[in-house]
């Protein structure tokens, strides 16, 4: 009879546990992160393995009221040891975390952007001069004008088709993230974007400003060149 007796101790014990798990689940869903702490943190300390993830959790993302790696871990170990599935998982993720920090921190501020402006899309910036005087270097420039504009086409193209450089990121390396790094990664990125975008329309418009200052003096001297041509023409005609 004792032992029965402790046995359905044992059951309703669990199902006060259970209870209990219950709402500190509900309160974390509304987000009130103090009730769950205080719920999380007693079901902990009597051993549930429920309880020591979920609390683990907290301390991770600092819902606990701060981040603090070394509790996260003692608890997924306390968890992880007695079978729960998801603390022996969030360690695997710690520990690649660890192995794969350069990754990380490269996606966080590290990522330059340039590969996009790399091989067919790295355009040389045309040299033009004050001004052309004969025809060989007026079709030299305007090739060269030609060539830049195409391939700062192609670039741009290829910019905004790789926006926004948020999925860039590749998908092991974001799943490794905690909340506060995708933010940092997130802003540094459209920071970066926005940045690149506006490099572009600057380094346009000096080639095209300097392509039209070029073009109008060299029509102007152009313009003077066979104005004097055709005077010494009509001179020589009347010397005739």
């Amino acid at each position: 009879m004792k032992t029965k007796l402790f046995l359905a101790s044992l059951l309703l014990c669990g199902a006060a546990h259970a209870g209990e798990l219950d709402n500190a689940n509900a309160l974390f869903e509304k987000k009130d992160y103090a009730g769950a702490l205080k719920i999380y943190t007693k079901l902990a300390d009597a051993g549930n393995p429920e309880a020591q993830q979920a609390l683990g959790q907290m301390y991770w993302y600092g819902e606990a009221g701060q981040v603090d790696e070394a509790k996260a871990e003692a608890l997924f170990k306390k968890s992880a040891a007695k079978g729960n599935k998801v603390a022996a998982a969030s360690l695997a993720v710690m520990e690649q975390r660890v192995k794969r920090r350069k990754d990380i921190d490269y996606w966080i501020s590290g990522y330059d952007g340039e590969d996009l402006k790399s091989g067919e899309f790295r355009c040389a910036t045309p040299r033009i001069p004050t001004m052309s005087k004969i025809n060989a270097d007026i079709d030299r420039i305007g090739a060269a004008i030609t060539t830049w504009q195409d391939c700062y086409n192609r670039y741009v193209t290829n910019l905004n088709a790789a926006t926004p450089l948020t999925k860039r990121v590749p998908d092991d390396i974001r799943k490794l993230m905690k909340k506060d790094e995708l933010e940092k990664s997130t802003a540094y990125l459209e920071q970066l974007q926005a940045n690149l975008q506006e490099e572009a329309k600057v380094s346009s418009k000096l080639v095209l400003a300097d392509f039209e200052a070029w073009r109008k003096a060299t029509d102007a001297y152009v313009s003077e060149h066979n104005k004097m041509v055709k005077s010494n023409n009509s001179t020589l005609l009347k010397g005739k």
